[in-house]
């Protein structure tokens, strides 16, 4: 039987694709390093070379270059999409802080979880069902380069050319971190604002004739602080600038709104309120001027989606592989660019583990196999 056998070559490569994991991890990719990115990048171009698989890029300038990896490029069944990003949130040097290293049952280091063990285990699938003879479809795995900034320094140009390479697939996998035996069908979207307060400054000793442009920034923070709905609009104000001296009045402030949400007419409410704030004066002589930076849409759920899903849970099943539920996540994901350009997307194939974006992640080294012969099975069985 086809699915024994890859579930059989899975596990004999195992050792091998923890090495490769490792590898890829130690290549250190924050988004705002093209040079990082791109040599991660290439070292899965090389891999998927090797295994005789076809490599096309879309090049960027800033951003780090995306890579479609295909198997079958002749099949004639609707093509399957594995998707994952290589880029980070940790800054060059964060492996003196936390090095990549495999210890018991855990793989420790930056992007280990979120997402290059999805992208790991996206290969390895491809791998076993190749070396098995798997003909059915076409499959391919789209590498992304920008995901973790939403694809803003590319002015969505990366998110362009992953809707159009999949365009026609039968369905989009998207290899995020596991999320609680779930088939993600539904994750928040994120918009995130900037507040540029300007007020007048003064010596603090007449800080009554000033208007302090911290203060109004700390009332405009308090309001929307307020947003902690964890099914609905949630608010983090995580990043502020302002002031010159203990001394003086701060002229000016800058602070940033992250804001999650899960469907479009949450949006819209949101986006109202937002503009509400900031056109409030809570200190008098202050102003606001109000932009956003970046902006990602929600994965919302439709019959498709739920329908698809429901039918990966039965092939998790009845593969052997636990059982499994459609669901939703909190994170943003390329998965909800991809439903919004009409592609029947699910999310969280990737691995399981925590504390991403953290010195601290990690994941379990047994679920890179897990997360592989889930994403064959989908190809086998779909």
């Amino acid at each position: 039987m086809l699915l024994n056998r890859v579930f059989d070559e899975i596990d004999s490569s195992y050792e091998k694709y923890l090495n490769v994991w490792a590898d890829v991890c130690r290549i250190e990719s924050p988004t705002n390093c093209k040079e990082g990115v791109d040599e991660c990048g290439r070292y899965f171009a090389e891999y998927a070379r090797e295994l005789g698989f076809i490599v096309e890029y879309h090049r960027e300038n800033i951003s780090g270059d995306v890579l479609a990896i295909t198997m079958n490029p002749n099949a004639k069944g609707k093509p399957i999409v594995f998707s994952a990003h290589l880029d980070t949130v940790h800054p060059l040097g964060s492996l003196e802080e936390n090095p990549v290293r495999i210890e018991d049952d855990k793989i420790y280091g930056p992007g280990v979880n979120d997402c290059k063990g999805g992208a790991v285990g996206a290969i390895m699938a491809m791998d076993a069902l190749s070396k098995c003879s798997y003909k059915d479809r076409p499959i391919l795995l789209i590498l992304q380069s920008d995901e973790e900034i939403s694809s803003i320094t590319s002015e969505k140009r990366t998110i362009d050319f992953m809707a159009k390479k999949s365009h026609g697939c039968e369905v989009f996998l998207n290899c995020e971190p596991y999320a609680d035996r779930k088939i993600v069908i539904e994750r928040k979207g994120i918009i995130r604002f900037v507040f540029d307060i300007t007020g007048m400054a003064y010596h603090s000793s007449k800080c009554y004739d000033a208007a302090n442009a911290i203060a109004e920034a700390a009332y405009k923070i308090i309001e929307l602080e307020k947003w902690k709905d964890p099914d609905g609009i949630t608010c983090n104000c995580g990043v502020i600038n302002g002031g010159t001296t203990p001394n003086t009045v701060a002229e000016n402030c800058v602070f940033y709104a992250d804001i999650r949400y899960k469907t479009a007419n949450e949006l819209e409410a949101v986006k109202a309120r937002v503009q509400e704030i900031a056109d409030t004066v809570y200190v008098k002589g202050t102003s606001c001027k109000l932009s956003i930076k970046s902006s990602r849409v929600a994965l919302e759920k439709t019959d498709e989606s739920l329908k698809m899903a429901q039918r990966i849970c039965e092939i998790c099943k009845d593969s052997g592989l636990g059982e499994r539920v459609p669901g939703h996540a909190l994170g943003g994901a390329d998965s909800a660019d991809m439903s919004a350009r009409g592609i029947l997307a699910l999310d969280s194939f990737g691995v399981k583990g925590g504390y991403s974006h953290t010195s601290k992640e990690y994941a379990f080294t047994e679920s890179l196999r897990e997360s592989a012969k889930i994403m064959a099975a989908v190809a086998i069985k779909l």
